[in-house]
């Protein structure tokens, strides 16, 4: 098993893995415009993309934005997003294992607080056991 953060190299990887986060997405966008967008993550300060290999294939990952901040003593807070692991190899502890990868390098930066947001109710139990508190704030989302 490989954890780390993912490299120009890895993007088809998570490309694929990502047709595993939503049942139906939007459609790819132009792979001139994925790759402008990648280079963009990549060279992002405090944005880093976890994944997790087994074998050499890409079968989790999620991304982790660190944000500098003013407040609580300049401590910076976190967010994860895109939270996936391959269909087939779930309920094996490897999401478990890259959430908490990526809450270890939030605590390292110093972090005062890690946030996280799901639409599958389904999942909620898996992060409560990954140590967040559906309980301590109340999440709301704007679209356009």
């Amino acid at each position: 098993m490989s954890l780390r953060k993912l490299q120009r190299p890895d993007l088809d990887a998570l490309l694929d893995l990502y047709t595993h986060l939503h049942a139906a997405d939007e459609p790819l966008a132009p792979r001139e415009r994925v790759l402008e967008v990648w280079e963009q993550l990549l060279a992002s300060t405090g944005l880093s993309c976890l994944g997790l290999e087994l074998d050499g294939l890409l079968v989790a990952s999620c991304t982790l934005c660190i944000t500098p901040n003013l407040t609580r003593g300049t401590r910076p807070y976190a967010q994860i997003e895109n939270v996936v692991t391959r269909s087939e190899y779930r309920r094996r502890g490897l999401g478990k294992t890259i959430i908490q990868a990526a809450l270890a390098q939030a605590w390292s930066a110093g972090c005062y607080k890690v946030m996280l947001m799901t639409g599958r109710r389904d999942a909620h139990a898996f992060y409560e056991q990954c140590g967040f508190r559906s309980d301590a704030k109340t999440g709301f989302v704007a679209y356009p």
